[in-house]
């Protein structure tokens, strides 16, 4: 099975000199960090931009055997003293789901890798995320039509897994930059048309952020309740990027020092006012979503990060290529 899953001997020779080329070390390296969010035990339909544990498991290895992996602060680090390596990688984790202990952690350490974890502290006591609630419901609505013109929305077709899928990605677009309270509203009264139950064990509980550290995972600021920054007051978005970073302090007795803006698109989802808050709270470093590498003139506050979705190594490996030609300068 991980034969198949494996770069020809030709493919890697080449990727490695083609990687040394476009990211070398020292003062002219290139930094890709890399972003997940959930690693499931199966595919599923609904969630078709999420790497399920096989294919987690192939890029993992892939990546410790081809590129040179660091935890993030150690990355940082050296990127700013001039002596990252060639090729140099990150791995990091948005919000903090419930597979990214069960089914990636044991995967990062059968590697040796490092990787950073990007949590919400809102969401610990066994509740999720309104996207969760949203995709629970179109994927337990009974019928082939999910009528939410009531609702304000559309008639969603839900006959087949493709179907529902395309509901999911429809209504998470149409929800995700509404008012929270708005947003919020919409979510109960797709749950309450749909008839669904929310589930309750999808994300981590304070037991497993210990667990990640203790492993040596890093620990990273992700918010409260994972809101979009420009959405709220400046008042709201200071308590939810403090009190966040407070409540992982108190679990892991350590200082969390690198932060993660919930979705993470520069201008639309914070601002520099953001980025001014997060400074001033003790935080070391933070990545958005931007995509393209790091480099050592790339904003501390503002690291950019790659979002590949490949169903081969080739594949994968060439879109990792093509992120070290872009620098965060080119994108944020």
């Amino acid at each position: 099975m991980l034969r198949q899953h494996s770069l020809p001997w030709f493919s890697a020779i080449a990727m490695r000199s083609v990687g040394n080329l476009l990211s070398p070390g020292g003062r002219r390296a290139r930094l890709t960090i890399l972003i997940y969010h959930r690693v499931l035990t199966h595919p599923d339909p609904l969630l078709s931009d999420e790497y399920d544990r096989e294919s987690f498991a192939w890029q993992v290895r892939l990546l410790a055997e081809h590129f040179n992996v660091l935890g993030l602060t150690e990355a940082i680090e050296r990127m700013n003293r001039g002596s990252l390596p060639s090729r140099a990688v990150c791995l990091t984790f948005d919000d903090g789901y419930l597979d990214n202990v069960e089914n990636a952690l044991p995967i990062l350490m059968k590697h040796k890798v490092r990787a950073t974890f990007f949590i919400s502290s809102g969401f610990l006591d066994g509740s999720c995320m309104w996207n969760d609630v949203l995709i629970e419901s179109v994927r337990q609505a009974e019928g082939q039509h999910l009528d939410l013109t009531g609702c304000g929305l559309e008639i969603y077709p839900i006959a087949t897994p493709e179907e529902r899928g395309q509901a999911v990605q429809s209504l998470l677009n149409a929800i995700k930059y509404l008012e929270p309270a708005e947003r919020q509203r919409k979510i109960d009264q797709i749950l309450a048309q749909s008839g669904a139950t929310r589930s309750r064990d999808l994300m981590v509980r304070p037991d497993h952020i210990r667990r990640l550290a203790q492993a040596g995972m890093e620990i990273g600021g992700h918010t409260v309740t994972h809101p979009i920054l420009t959405r709220i007051t400046p008042q709201a978005a200071r308590s939810e990027i403090a009190d966040g970073k407070e409540a992982l302090e108190g679990i892991i007795r350590e200082p969390v020092r690198l932060f993660a803006y919930p979705n993470g698109v520069p201008g639309r989802d914070y601002s520099d006012e953001h980025v001014k808050m997060v400074k001033d709270l003790g935080f070391k470093a933070a990545v958005s979503t931007a995509p393209g590498a790091a480099t050592t003139l790339s904003q501390p506050y503002q690291l950019p990060r790659f979002d590949s979705w490949a169903s081969t190594p080739t594949r994968f490996t060439l879109h990792l290529l093509q992120n070290y030609t872009r620098t965060s300068s080119d994108v944020v």
